[in-house]
């Protein structure tokens, strides 16, 4: 299974999740809308470089801020978030990303007028991808595939990647 094989739509996603999938909104202030006790959890940073399928959206293999955390309904987690922020993208208007601790990082995106998101692309994944393997990490029950997004946000001419990989339990907000 190659890494870099994700798509313009997500063919054969299930129809429920597709309104999740498609919205070119802020994830964050959807899943607010719909939960009361919404949280950031599981925080971790690393630096280091993406995988050579992100790295070729952000142009070239960059030394990157890697974030993960998962995006909470109370205590159960609903989308796992992967992001890589190049350390040159995270400068002026972006610097202040570098130290979001437990903050959604949709939220600082979507609040600038003068970002720009780039096409979504859509994937299947299944436990042969680290994403699956990262989203899942913890989880007692394994599905036999996640679905997952992806999109680079752009700031003059500064670009970042967000992953979003739908956990199970989004089914239920």
């Amino acid at each position: 299974m190659a890494y870099s094989d994700w798509y313009d739509a997500p063919l054969g996603a299930p129809i429920g999740l597709r309104p999740w999938l498609l919205d070119s909104g802020s994830l964050t202030q959807r899943i607010v809308a719909r939960c009361a006790d919404f949280s950031v959890c599981n925080v971790a940073q690393q630096r280091g470089y993406g995988r050579s399928d992100e790295f070729a959206l952000l142009g070239r293999r960059q030394y990157s801020l890697l974030r993960d955390v998962s995006l909470c309904c109370g205590a159960v987690p609903v989308v796992y978030a992967h992001s890589v922020l190049p350390y040159m993208s995270l400068t002026g208007a972006w610097a202040r990303l570098r130290h979001l601790g437990n903050r959604p990082l949709g939220a600082a995106l979507f609040v600038n007028p003068l970002v720009r998101r780039e096409a979504l692309q859509f994937k299947r994944l299944d436990s042969r991808h680290p994403l699956y393997v990262a989203a899942l990490r913890g989880h007692a029950q394994l599905p036999s595939s996640l679905w997952a997004r992806r999109s680079v946000f752009v700031l003059a001419s500064r670009r970042i990647l967000v992953t979003e990989v739908f956990l199970p339990a989004i089914k239920f907000l």
